[in-house]
């Protein structure tokens, strides 16, 4: 293991955390739920304009649009109403993603036979052979993101954010907001 990343393991709390911690000491807060949220924020940006910026642009997709790609890849055609909640984008977005989509002939709309306000999307041939190609090379990347983690750590991971993530899909209360001082 390197310097740089046994030196980066060693540290529990970055800088930015800390200078965070320091500036707001005075106030009541859970700094630790902060620092998780924070960094699943800050990682997830990392990752994916890493992944724009190193792959994507190759073949001169967007994280959503790429996105869109893989869902149509491992679900087949779809309802736009899913593809976007899969791509976790709004329906307004993948109307753009869509267009541009296929204006490079990588998918196309199939309308609803009962429900003209209904439509789907599949691939076409050169979006699958797209998805096909570049994939491969995406995933080498996921490889080099979590290359600091043991396989271990990686399942870790993967496991706490699922939980993360199935936890806050379920939270339906909201949380009151903090009284302004006046």
């Amino acid at each position: 293991m390197s310097k740089k990343i046994a030196s980066s393991r060693a540290s529990v709390v970055s800088a930015a955390e800390q200078d965070i911690r320091s500036r707001l000491s005075d106030h009541e807060l859970d700094f630790t739920a902060m620092s998780a949220v924070s960094n699943i924020y800050r990682s997830g940006s990392a990752v994916r304009n890493h992944m724009e910026r190193s792959v994507l642009s190759e073949y001169d997709l967007s994280w959503a649009a790429f996105t869109v790609l893989w869902v149509l890849w491992i679900w087949g055609t779809q309802e736009t109403g899913h593809v976007a909640s899969e791509a976790g984008i709004t329906k307004g977005t993948l109307t753009g993603v869509i267009k541009t989509l296929q204006s490079r002939r990588l998918i196309r709309r199939l309308p609803h036979r009962d429900d003209r306000r209904r439509v789907s999307i599949a691939l076409t041939k050169a979006g699958e052979r797209l998805i096909e190609t570049l994939f491969p090379q995406f995933n080498r990347h996921e490889t080099l993101a979590v290359g600091a983690l043991t396989l271990a750590e990686q399942r870790e991971l993967a496991r706490l954010l699922r939980l993360v993530l199935g936890h806050i899909s379920t939270v339906e209360e909201p949380v009151s907001p903090i009284p302004r001082s006046q």
